[in-house]
């Protein structure tokens, strides 16, 4: 029976096999819902849990953002006063690459992921290491306040390059002539070329980013290990190459026996995190940003929170990465391809490994390495490239499944 216009009618099987198969070549969709018998959904339909991993991480992100501006505006006044400058300037400028950074964020929210890929290889071709000196590194493009690093720029396009490859020799993951060793390749100059500026915490989140798309894209474990083994030997000898670089790798071990030198930044910054205790003693109120800390508006502004917020300021600023790296799972995991999970994943292990090394070397857990906490920290280069990443993860997690 058949639910006609105006009433039932009677259909035989023969009728009915004609009438399927005529359905099936106007609407196929249809015709497989009638089959199986589940409920139709368009196409294009928007994805529900898509828009929701979209909406929570531009969410968490933009939190991010705000309580980077507050927190630099807090410690970065005293200094700016210092230097006879207005209060508000590293505020003001750091507002300027937010919004540049916020065009970033769009524009790669919006354009599909995959159109992206075409730039793999001239994305490499940033060069890190040429530039002007600041601060005694070789890592700046530009003239005046319009400065970039080349090496931020290095890291998206690990990302893109790695995932581009992995993608089209996807059958071959088993044979590291074709897949691991391009890309260590790659990373070896591009680690030479940012150890030359010298930049040892950039080169160490480079190396990162391509380790954890070599291990989603499914490289055998043995030849990560064996990777991993020859990666931390060179690392070694590099550190003997520099006996500065060297101390300043132990020192976070007894940092108090060179409290005047390579160990200075390491007490300071524990002795504001231990000032803050709980509930610290108050925004705006902090001592160590008054010139006892270096760089407490980019590297070790995580130490601020903990001082003038304290634990409970520290630990939602760690909680939000923690969600930042769930959802980025979340949005690889249901990538609708197999170059969007490998972006994602590369995207994500960047941001959290950043996040990672800059507050264990901040809480003496890891050595300083001067790599800035990401969307928190002051910097210009690093927070239009990051919200630019995240532009591209927010993308792929709207198009997943």
């Amino acid at each position: 029976m058949a639910d006609g216009g105006e009433g039932p009618v009677l259909v035989l099987p023969e009728q009915a096999g004609r009438r399927l198969a005529s359905d099936a070549r106007r609407d196929p969709g249809r015709t497989a819902t009638r089959l199986t018998g589940a409920r139709r959904v368009a196409p294009d339909a928007p994805r529900r849990g898509a828009d929701e991993g979209f909406i929570l991480l531009l969410g968490l992100v933009g939190l991010l953002i705000v309580i980077g501006l507050v927190m630099v505006l807090s410690a970065s006044s005293d200094e700016a006063m210092l230097r006879g400058s207005s209060p508000w300037v590293y505020f003001e400028r750091q507002g300027e690459w937010v919004g540049l950074g916020t065009v970033s964020l769009i524009l790669f929210a919006v354009v599909d992921y995959r159109r992206w890929r075409r730039f793999a290889l001239p994305g490499l071709l940033c060069v890190p290491g040429l530039g002007i000196v600041v601060s005694g590194s070789r890592r700046w493009l530009g003239a005046g306040i319009w400065q970039f690093q080349p090496s931020e720029l290095a890291k998206f396009a690990v990302v893109v390059f790695a995932a581009d490859l992995l993608t089209r020799r996807a059958d071959r993951m088993h044979d590291s002539r074709f897949t691991l060793r391009p890309v260590a390749l790659v990373m070896a100059v591009l680690a030479a070329l940012v150890m030359k500026q010298p930049d040892m915490g950039t080169t160490v989140i480079l190396v990162g980013i391509a380790a954890a798309i070599l291990w989603v894209g499914g490289s055998p474990p043995r030849t990560l290990r064996n990777a991993g083994i020859v990666a931390a030997a060179s690392a070694g000898v590099l550190a003997l190459l520099a006996p500065y670089r060297l101390h300043r790798l132990l020192s976070f071990l007894h940092p108090e026996r060179d409290k005047t030198n390579t160990g200075y930044q390491a007490v300071q910054a524990r002795v504001g995190m231990a000032t803050g205790r709980i509930f610290g003693v108050g925004l705006g109120a902090g001592r160590e940003k008054t010139g006892y800390l270096p760089n407490a508006h980019t590297d070790f502004i995580f130490a601020v929170i903990g001082e003038e917020v304290g634990l409970i300021g520290c630990l939602v600023v760690v909680l939000l990465f923690v969600g930042l790296a769930l959802l980025g799972i979340r949005a690889a995991a249901r990538a609708p391809d197999r170059y969007g999970t490998l972006v994602a994943s590369g995207i994500t292990a960047w941001i959290v490994l950043q996040a990672l090394v800059n507050v264990g070397a901040v809480v003496g857990l890891l050595p300083v390495t001067g790599v800035p906490l990401p969307f928190v920290s002051f910097g210009g280069s690093s927070t239009v490239i990051t919200m630019a990443a995240v532009g591209m993860l927010a993308n792929v997690a709207r198009q997943g499944r």
